[in-house]
C-alpha cells in the first residue's frame, strides 16, 4: 500500500514540477518566474522528503533541509533585488 501511495505522490509532484517549468519559461514578467523557480524548489524539497521516506534514509532529511533553506535565502535574494529597482519585464 505504501508503494502505490509513493507512485501517486511521485507522480503528482512530477507533473506540478513540468507545470512549474512552464510557468518559469512562459511567465510574462520576472517576479512571476521567480516565483516559479521559488515552487520548483519546494517541490524538489518534497521530493527528497518523500523519497527519504520511502527508502528510510534518515540523510535525506538534512539535505531537504538545506535545500529549502538555500531557496528561501535565494527567494529573499531575488525580493531585495527587484525591490532596488532591478529590471524587470514590464
Amino acid at each position: 500500500m505504501l508503494a502505490i501511495a509513493v507512485t501517486l505522490v511521485f507522480a503528482m509532484l512530477s507533473a506540478s514540477l513540468v507545470l512549474a517549468f512552464v510557468r518559469l519559461a512562459k511567465g510574462p514578467m520576472l517576479p512571476n518566474r521567480v516565483v516559479a523557480l521559488e515552487l520548483i524548489a519546494s517541490i524538489l524539497v518534497g521530493f527528497i522528503g518523500v523519497y527519504a521516506i520511502h527508502t528510510g534514509v534518515d540523510h535525506f532529511i538534512d539535505v531537504a533541509i538545506v535545500l529549502a533553506l538555500l531557496a528561501f535565502m535565494a527567494a529573499v535574494g531575488f525580493a531585495r533585488y527587484l525591490e532596488k529597482g532591478g529590471p524587470r519585464d514590464d
